[in-house]
């Protein structure tokens, strides 16, 4: 007997949705079993450490491994940018930050550690499209939320609660695979 697979539930596109600003930096997570226990660093597709680093993430997440016990169990994903790190926002001097991308949990600092940020929501509502496209429209307009001053921002990630989705929209070639040879993303 073969196991029967269902047919998925379809979510309903208008439901809320939130756009933040796509950071270009390199993903980083932060995860523990248990607020007291082992803390693991990763990048997007690795675990990683001091010795075997990405941009010199896990060596500053192990520098603050105590303030980071705040986000409690679970993983933790967010952006590691800043100078040296993709379009490097105009920070100097190795200044880093990371930006957490959870914005429900993390948005109200009193909550979230002092050494982390939260990706800048720009844009809430119920038709996907129009709050993409207001929160692009910010980006043009101001530039960075997340770095005031800088003025080549990468774009919007727009999470549809519902379908618990994200998905990625770039003020720039945004129709272009990320990479020659590799299939649109």
């Amino acid at each position: 007997m073969i196991d029967f697979v269902p047919f998925p539930k379809i979510s309903r596109l208008n439901r809320e949705c939130v756009a933040s600003e796509k950071i270009d930096g390199t993903n980083g997570c932060i995860h523990f079993v248990t607020a007291d226990g082992v803390m693991l660093v990763g990048s997007r597709t690795r675990w990683i450490t001091p010795e075997n680093d990405n941009f010199g993430f896990a060596r500053w997440a192990y520098d603050n491994a105590e303030e980071l016990r705040k986000l409690g169990p679970g993983t933790h994903f967010g952006e590691w940018w800043g100078s040296g790190i993709q379009r490097g926002y105009g920070l100097q001097k190795g200044e880093k930050r990371f930006s957490l991308f959870n914005l429900h949990k993390w948005a109200d600092p009193a909550v979230r550690p002092a050494c982390c940020s939260v990706v800048p929501e720009l844009a809430r509502g119920r038709d996907i499209r129009a709050v993409t496209e207001a929160a692009l429209s910010i980006l043009r307009l101001k530039g960075s939320i997340a770095a005031p001053g800088f003025t080549k921002p990468e774009g919007v990630v727009v999470f549809h609660t519902a379908g618990s989705h994200l998905f990625k929209v770039t003020l720039e070639k945004d129709e272009e695979p990320k990479t020659i040879g590799r299939a649109a993303e």
